[in-house]
């Protein structure tokens, strides 16, 4: 009884501060329609998944007799894989993802944090175990609670460096950014990722203004937290040298996921939340 009263003590502080992140991430899990999860690969479990041909070392008792009878093969009953995997969060929520290049559309770090927590939502929905960095991956409906109430905090420097704090051995790991910052913590991130057999994907969220450049004339860029400044009166000599570097970065970042066994994705803010979500759902189901 005490563990029910927390939890909906939780649930009404978290009512009262975070409802709409909450609720559009559920509203967002749900568009997708994935109807029952199912993890697709073989291995110990309760559900039927496929047949498939019997292969020399298969043991005779893997052998669906009945199956086989009906032709002249031997046939293998194979099930679908039940244990759960733990997945570890980690979302940017330094300054730089604080921007927007419209006041028609939120924050980096607002969509970052609904994919999070979408993703999260079809997770737990499924089975998994799931957490942000520093926190254990748990399953169950009251983990989201924990979830939202971490996502809430923010980081006040311009730019972030993953955590791989909590993440399970042989686990898998997003990474949500604009990876706009120094690349090497993402390496060094990445690396000691590895070291612990984990696989992964990294989600870079970009506003349609950084993906453009549409800026001319004079012009002051400000980092968000005011450390860095450049003002230029031709803003648009600088286009062509800044899709270079943004383009470099994301090769960078493509060519790192792929050395890693990771998978590398771009979207910005001006494109459907549900299309970043499914290439989410779909990378950690191992499809690309």
């Amino acid at each position: 009884m005490s563990f029910g009263l927390d939890l909906r003590a939780r649930a009404e502080t978290l009512g009262q501060s975070l409802p709409a992140l909450l609720a559009e991430a559920e509203h967002l899990a749900a568009t997708l329609m994935l109807g029952e999860h199912g993890r697709r690969r073989a291995g110990q479990g309760d559900e039927f998944w496929q047949y498939r041909p019997a292969h020399a070392g298969d043991a005779a008792r893997s052998i669906d007799w009945r199956r086989s009878a009906k032709s002249d093969q031997h046939f293998v009953r194979e099930r679908e894989w039940q244990a759960a995997q733990s997945v570890t969060l980690w979302v940017n929520a330094a300054r730089s993802m604080a921007f927007t290049g419209s006041d028609d559309r939120a924050p980096k770090l607002d969509r970052a944090r609904v994919l999070a927590l979408a993703l999260a939502v079809l997770l737990l929905r499924g089975g998994e175990r799931v957490g942000l960095s520093g926190m254990a991956p748990k399953p169950g409906r009251a983990q989201l609670l924990d979830l939202v109430a971490a996502l809430d905090a923010d980081d006040q420097a311009d730019y972030g460096e993953p955590d791989v704090a909590g993440m399970v051995p042989h686990g898998r790991a997003i990474f949500i950014s604009d990876f706009l910052g120094d690349p090497e913590p993402v390496e060094t991130a990445m690396m000691a990722a590895a070291d612990r057999g984990v696989r992964g994907l990294l989600l870079q969220v970009l506003d349609p203004a950084e993906e453009e450049f549409p800026y001319q004339g004079r012009t002051i860029f400000e980092s968000m937290q005011g450390s860095l400044h450049h003002e230029t009166q031709s803003a648009g000599d600088l286009r062509d040298r800044y899709l270079q570097r943004l383009a470099e970065r994301k090769d960078r970042l493509s060519q790192l996921s792929a050395a890693m066994g990771w998978q590398y994705h771009c979207h910005h803010t001006g494109q459907p939340a549900q299309s970043a979500l499914l290439w989410a759902y779909m990378a950690l189901e191992g499809g690309k």
